[in-house]
């Protein structure tokens, strides 16, 4: 956030990565569904941690799906915003391509989450909430692995975004199931001691 909003709110560097840019590329536009794409982002990566709180959810549950709603919204914001860039996308269309396969499997992973939670199914409630969150962190080891491609690997910068992201959708999906598997007894048990008779 500090990098697109503050550092390089212009995306000069980013951009410059771009290479065959489509004539309904407008930069104003662009810009401006970005900053809306990053702060949305930001906001479903606080409210989503924030609701795995153990504490939170024995003490209020009321916040809790007010803080629910809130990440339901910004994932739904982050995915339109990036719909509209992933046709721009640094690498072309294969891309663009990953993009739009997340931009359909995150919100579904997200509503499938809270319709759990409506039929009193909590487990699979937070299942497929762990499911959900790991996406915000997509950007995050898009870069990373983007680095280790082009830094460790000598790799053109295009190929290795190509990789970071494809990379990065594969270890969202693997680190959820991780997650979900070495921490099923453990969420029974928070979600009993929070009054939740039916997991």
């Amino acid at each position: 956030m500090f990098e697109n909003l503050i550092l390089d709110p212009q995306s000069t560097s980013f951009l410059s990565h771009k290479s065959h840019l489509r004539d309904s590329f407008h930069l104003p536009i662009w810009l401006k569904v970005m900053y809306v794409h990053v702060i949305a982002a930001c906001l479903a990566m606080v409210s989503g941690a924030v609701n795995f709180s153990s504490g939170l959810l024995a003490k209020s549950r009321k916040i809790h799906r007010l803080n629910g709603f809130i990440y339901v919204v910004s994932v739904m914001v982050v995915t339109l915003s990036s719909g509209y860039m992933a046709p721009h996308s640094t690498g072309g269309r294969a891309v663009s391509i990953a993009f739009n396969m997340v931009n359909m499997y995150w919100p579904a992973a997200t509503v499938i989450s809270v319709i759990k939670a409506r039929r009193n199914q909590f487990t699979k409630h937070r299942n497929w909430m762990i499911r959900s969150y790991l996406f915000c962190f997509t950007n995050l080891f898009i870069h990373f692995i983007t680095f280790v491609c082009r830094s460790g690997f000598g790799l053109p910068y295009d190929i290795s975004y190509t990789i970071g992201v494809y990379g990065a959708i594969a270890l969202n999906v693997a680190a959820a199931e991780f997650v979900i598997h070495f921490t099923r007894r453990k969420a029974v048990d928070i979600l009993h001691t929070a009054g939740f008779d039916k997991v």
